[in-house]
């Protein structure tokens, strides 16, 4: 079931409806049994593996909280990790491995056992894995105490406005929120929808039109300009924010109408002014993660390097990043490439520091937007690689915008190019309003219901009218 399908449309009201009728004490129930019906109706077969990492996990972090042996809760936690990684490993990498086996062998004049295997990503795996793990590293790591309730811990693992594309939330935030008697909050209801169709505006009217324009510009790369390339470059990252940022809205929406809290994923990351600030704000939910149960071992690990020991973590973070979007050149190169980027910013702090406190270049709003604009072309160019074919066609890309920067932009539909753009600046504006006058601007949540019964009329006719309705899945789905 997808947030932008009817299906989701009836299911949503009727589910907030049902678990507000139901004692407050057992409405956990109504939410595990959604969240179910939720994902059966994503692909049914895949539901035993959500309750085989649920199973898995439960009751492996139930053996960890009952000894204090170390050896035993060691082996509990790397077992746990090893049988939830293994359904993501197969699916994810399995393909990709066998193919190249077979190609390697071939080429020695071997011959490779099995054929060529194409295998469906089951949706959401990749986020409930990462659920999972982070739950039993807190558990080994005694920051909680193991979950005994299965249904609530089951309901953890399965939420649904998060069970496809995260927010990857922790264990000591939602576990205490899902035993609480929540009663409905209007004021937090109205917050939740306001959310909700704002994502959807993000989602149907920008990043699904941007898609159609750089999906008929990727299909032919040499067919088009430099100057082409490079609109297409830039337009890139906006459309992964509008996708994925409008499913984190849609997502907190949902948990906030039914009285939950979840994290925000994104916090304006264009107007980030180095990568390092960027990647405070984009993704929000899976740095966070990165950082807690891979780069921070790795630090300790590499602490007696000192700098250079924080260097290699942080490129071996962004590197198994890059791999966790997909076993491919591409995304191997776009995740070392945000390792370099962080690593020189990492080396160079101090230095910047005094200089720009030195010419008081912080208070300096030309200084700031050069910095802004900087950070967004390192994005966008190492972007081209997450959105190119192979290594060869972004490298390609990347020729023509320096050989030939100028040239015929391509259009395709002039209609869709300018509503992609026209919904990529009116989130923009929204970000810079949030960001540079916080208190100024209300208009969804403004004093006046005049003025925002407008807003939220205004939203909901750019969707209708402009809103690409046969958009399909969200882009992190396939993650």
């Amino acid at each position: 079931m997808n947030f932008t399908s009817i299906d989701f449309l009836i299911f949503f009201p009727a589910t907030v409806l049902v678990y507000f009728l139901f004692p407050p004490k057992i409405r956990w129930v109504v939410l595990l049994a959604s969240s179910y019906f939720f994902y059966i109706n994503v692909k049914p077969v895949y539901v035993f593996l959500l309750l085989g990492v649920t199973t898995s996990t439960y009751f492996l972090a139930i053996l960890m909280g009952s000894t204090r042996n170390e050896n035993r809760r060691r082996a509990y936690a790397i077992t746990n990790i090893i049988l939830v990684l293994l359904p993501l490993g197969f699916y994810k990498y399995f393909p990709d491995i066998n193919t190249g086996m077979r190609n390697l062998l071939q080429h020695f004049g071997l011959r490779w056992p099995l054929p060529d295997i194409s295998l469906i990503l089951p949706i959401g795996i990749s986020f409930y894995t990462f659920t999972s793990i982070g739950y039993t590293m807190d558990v080994y790591n005694e920051e909680i105490e193991p979950e005994r309730h299965f249904g609530i811990f089951s309901l953890f693992i399965s939420f649904f406005p998060l069970l496809l594309a995260g927010p990857i939330e922790r264990a000591p935030h939602m576990l205490p929120q899902f035993r609480k008697p929540h009663r409905f909050n209007y004021d937090m209801a109205v917050s939740g929808f306001r959310l909700m169709l704002w994502g959807y505006l993000m989602k149907l009217v920008a990043a699904d039109r941007i898609h159609i324009y750089l999906y008929n510009v990727m299909a032919d790369v040499p067919r088009y300009s430099g100057f082409t390339l490079l609109v297409a470059s830039y337009l890139h990252p906006f459309e992964i924010y509008a996708d994925f940022g409008g499913y984190s809205l849609i997502a907190m929406g949902c948990a906030r109408v039914l009285g939950l809290e979840v994290m925000n994923n994104f916090n304006r990351p264009f107007f980030a002014t180095s990568i390092a600030e960027l990647w405070r704000r984009w993704h929000i939910s899976l740095i966070l993660w990165l950082t807690d149960y891979v780069y921070t071992p790795l630090a300790f690990y590499f602490r007696r390097f000192k700098i250079w020991g924080i260097v290699i973590s942080i490129i071996i973070t962004f590197v198994l990043s890059g791999l966790w979007h997909a076993a491919a050149w591409t995304f191997l190169t776009w995740g070392l490439l945000q390792g370099i980027f962080l690593s020189v910013e990492a080396l160079t702090r101090n230095r910047r520091d005094d200089f720009q406190n030195k010419y008081q270049l912080r208070k300096k709003r030309w200084f700031r937007f050069l910095s802004i604009l900087t950070t967004i072309t390192l994005l966008a160019a190492s972007d081209i690689f997450g959105n190119a074919k192979d290594v060869p066609q972004a490298l390609e890309i990347l020729h023509k915008i320096v050989t030939h920067p100028v040239g015929h932009l391509f259009l395709f539909e002039v209609h869709t190019f300018v509503l992609g753009v026209s919904g990529a600046l009116l989130i923009l504006v929204k970000d810079f309003l949030d960001e540079y006058y916080p208190d100024q601007f209300h208009l969804m949540d403004h004093r006046n219901p005049l003025i925002r019964y407008f807003a939220y009329s205004s939203i909901v006719l750019l969707i209708l009218l402009f809103g690409v309705f046969d958009g399909g899945q969200f882009i992190y789905f396939h993650f």
